[in-house]
Protein backbone atom coordinates (compact mmCIF):
# COMPACT_ATOMS: atom_id res chain seq x y z
CA UNK A 1 0.00 0.00 0.00
CA UNK A 2 0.96 3.53 -0.81
CA UNK A 3 1.64 6.11 1.83
CA UNK A 4 2.83 9.25 1.77
CA UNK A 5 4.92 12.05 4.27
CA UNK A 6 5.05 15.47 3.37
CA UNK A 7 8.13 17.55 4.82
CA UNK A 8 10.01 20.87 4.34
CA UNK A 9 7.21 23.16 5.03
CA UNK A 10 7.90 26.55 7.37
CA UNK A 11 7.58 30.02 7.35
CA UNK A 12 9.68 32.51 5.10
CA UNK A 13 9.23 36.17 3.98
CA UNK A 14 7.76 36.97 0.76
CA UNK A 15 10.14 36.50 -1.95
CA UNK A 16 11.93 33.82 -0.16
CA UNK A 17 11.83 29.89 -1.32
CA UNK A 18 10.95 26.72 -0.11
CA UNK A 19 11.18 23.01 -0.56
CA UNK A 20 8.89 20.37 -0.38
CA UNK A 21 9.92 16.44 0.05
CA UNK A 22 7.22 14.08 -0.51
CA UNK A 23 8.62 10.47 0.85
CA UNK A 24 6.79 7.40 -0.84
CA UNK A 25 6.88 3.95 1.32
CA UNK A 26 5.25 2.51 -1.65
CA UNK A 27 6.05 2.04 -5.78
CA UNK A 28 5.24 5.60 -6.56
CA UNK A 29 6.24 6.30 -10.66
CA UNK A 30 3.32 4.15 -12.98
CA UNK A 31 0.93 7.12 -11.44
CA UNK A 32 0.12 10.75 -11.50
CA UNK A 33 1.38 12.50 -8.62
CA UNK A 34 0.67 16.11 -7.64
CA UNK A 35 1.44 18.77 -4.76
CA UNK A 36 -2.35 20.26 -3.79
CA UNK A 37 -2.92 22.94 -1.17
CA UNK A 38 -5.65 24.54 1.38
CA UNK A 39 -5.98 27.57 3.51
CA UNK A 40 -8.47 28.21 6.11
CA UNK A 41 -11.99 28.81 4.60
CA UNK A 42 -11.02 28.31 1.05
CA UNK A 43 -11.10 24.76 -1.16
CA UNK A 44 -8.62 22.34 -1.78
CA UNK A 45 -6.80 23.74 -5.01
CA UNK A 46 -4.34 21.53 -7.42
CA UNK A 47 -0.75 22.44 -7.66
CA UNK A 48 0.89 21.17 -9.80
CA UNK A 49 1.12 17.47 -11.29
CA UNK A 50 3.23 14.93 -13.28
CA UNK A 51 2.86 11.91 -15.01
CA UNK A 52 5.18 8.95 -15.18
CA UNK A 53 6.76 10.79 -18.33
CA UNK A 54 7.97 13.45 -16.09
CA UNK A 55 5.29 15.61 -17.89
CA UNK A 56 4.22 18.42 -15.54
CA UNK A 57 1.97 20.56 -14.82
CA UNK A 58 0.92 24.04 -12.94
CA UNK A 59 -1.86 26.27 -11.74
CA UNK A 60 -1.55 29.57 -13.31
CA UNK A 61 -0.72 31.21 -10.22
CA UNK A 62 2.39 29.02 -9.71
CA UNK A 63 3.41 28.89 -13.30
CA UNK A 64 7.06 30.12 -13.45
CA UNK A 65 7.49 30.06 -9.98
CA UNK A 66 7.28 26.12 -8.91
CA UNK A 67 8.68 23.65 -10.18
CA UNK A 68 7.74 19.93 -9.23
CA UNK A 69 10.26 17.03 -9.85
CA UNK A 70 10.64 13.28 -8.76
CA UNK A 71 13.38 11.59 -7.61
CA UNK A 72 12.89 7.55 -8.68
CA UNK A 73 15.65 6.38 -6.88
CA UNK A 74 14.71 8.17 -3.72
CA UNK A 75 11.18 7.29 -4.47
CA UNK A 76 10.48 10.94 -3.56
CA UNK A 77 8.43 13.82 -5.09
CA UNK A 78 9.73 17.33 -4.55
CA UNK A 79 8.10 20.92 -5.21
CA UNK A 80 10.44 23.56 -5.34
CA UNK A 81 8.75 26.89 -4.68
CA UNK A 82 10.70 30.04 -5.18
CA UNK A 83 9.37 33.67 -5.37
CA UNK A 84 6.39 32.99 -2.48
CA UNK A 85 3.65 35.46 -1.77
CA UNK A 86 1.54 35.67 1.49
CA UNK A 87 -1.18 34.23 -0.86
CA UNK A 88 0.77 30.91 -0.84
CA UNK A 89 0.58 30.41 2.65
CA UNK A 90 -1.74 27.31 3.20
CA UNK A 91 -1.73 23.47 4.16
CA UNK A 92 0.46 21.57 1.55
CA UNK A 93 -0.37 18.05 0.20
CA UNK A 94 0.81 15.35 -2.07
CA UNK A 95 -1.14 12.52 -3.56
CA UNK A 96 -1.71 9.57 -5.60
CA UNK A 97 -4.12 9.17 -8.61
CA UNK A 98 -3.55 5.79 -8.92
CA UNK A 99 -3.60 6.05 -12.81
CA UNK A 100 -0.78 7.08 -15.38
CA UNK A 101 -2.83 9.73 -16.78
CA UNK A 102 -3.13 12.88 -14.24
CA UNK A 103 -5.86 15.13 -12.85
CA UNK A 104 -6.06 18.45 -11.41
CA UNK A 105 -9.30 17.87 -8.71
CA UNK A 106 -8.27 16.91 -5.49
CA UNK A 107 -11.57 14.58 -5.75
CA UNK A 108 -9.75 12.48 -8.13
CA UNK A 109 -6.87 11.37 -6.10
CA UNK A 110 -6.86 8.34 -3.48
CA UNK A 111 -3.79 8.39 -1.45
CA UNK A 112 -3.02 11.71 0.66
CA UNK A 113 -0.32 12.61 2.66
CA UNK A 114 -0.64 14.57 6.24
CA UNK A 115 0.22 17.53 4.66
CA UNK A 116 2.91 20.17 6.06
CA UNK A 117 2.15 24.32 6.82
CA UNK A 118 4.28 26.93 4.58
CA UNK A 119 3.75 30.77 5.73
CA UNK A 120 5.02 33.30 3.72
CA UNK A 121 4.72 36.61 5.55
CA UNK A 122 4.69 39.77 3.70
Amino acid sequence: QVQLVESGGGSVQSGGSLRLSCAASGYISRYCLGWFRQSPGQEREGVATINLYGRTTYANSVQGRFALSQDNAENTLYLQMNSLKPEDTAMYYCAARLSPICDSRPSEYSVWGLGTQVTVSS
